[in-house]
């Protein structure tokens, strides 16, 4: 038996923005509430929450800055008051995506990065777990774990403790909660970049072209909706972690 998201309430991180926003949006017109969390972006995520509330669910924004995880584990219990019910569905999108050498990166700069795209996340989903109800938690990978990014070290050790933690928490919050993480690839340039980095890249998966936003909310309503599923990463990235580690990482 499927989870149905209708009417279900589901709290997004890094909603205002990029794929965040397209994966609220999706969700509210699965018909489900959707709680928008920002840091900076107040202005678009209250504009996501009025699309949301334009489709015909509810939605609300939520402020927390998730470089202080203990900050983060107090987002659900916020979550919570701000819709007047259980939270149902945790997508933990947000993350910080800065340059950075395993020669060079400061200790400040490995601990931000930990703190906001790993860290967090799992304070946030270690209180999920703790309202002791059936729920899915989905957070966002990276498809390059499967090689060495060289120019954003402290971000790829950062993304490679998320899917740890991912799988421990599928074991050990499991049969309630299902844990999964879905990893983009070549999906919209980073911040700075325009199209031309996305062609530039392209050729390297075997599809030879990029994604977009719709394709990794695809593949969150997927997931959860699909109520035999845990552990498991889905990379979105146009097939290209078949290449795998060339590096031997």
């Amino acid at each position: 038996m499927n989870f149905s998201i209708k009417m279900k309430t589901a709290l997004i991180t890094g909603a205002g923005k990029r794929i965040g926003k397209a994966i609220a949006i999706r969700l509210g017109a699965e018909g489900a509430n959707v709680i928008v969390h920002y840091n900076h972006s107040r202005s678009e995520a209250e504009k996501v929450a009025e699309t949301i509330r334009k489709q015909g669910s509810n939605a609300w924004t939520i402020h927390a800055n998730l470089a202080k995880p203990e900050l983060a584990s107090e987002l659900i219990s916020r979550a919570v008051e701000h819709a007047g019910c259980p939270i149902d569905i945790l997508v933990n999108n947000a993350s910080i995506f800065p340059k950075s050498l395993l020669d060079t990166f400061t200790q400040d700069e490995l601990f931000q990065n930990i703190n906001i795209n790993a860290l967090s996340p799992f304070m946030i989903t270690r209180s999920f777990s703790q309202q002791g109800r059936d729920g899915v938690v989905i957070n966002m990978i990276d498809a390059a774990i499967v090689n060495y990014e060289s120019n954003h070290a402290a971000y790829h050790i950062s993304k490679r403790m998320l899917l740890t933690l991912t799988k421990m928490a599928a074991l050990e919050y499991a049969p309630k909660v299902r844990v999964n993480g879905v990893a983009p690839g070549l999906i919209l340039p980073p911040k700075g970049k325009d199209e031309s980095y996305l062609q530039g890249l392209a050729q390297f998966n075997p599809l030879n072209r990029w994604g977009s936003p719709d394709d990794v909310a695809d593949a969150i309503v997927f997931l959860a909706t699909s109520s035999f599923i845990t552990g498991q990463i889905i990379f979105i990235d146009g097939g290209r972690f078949m290449r795998g580690d060339a590096n031997g990482l």
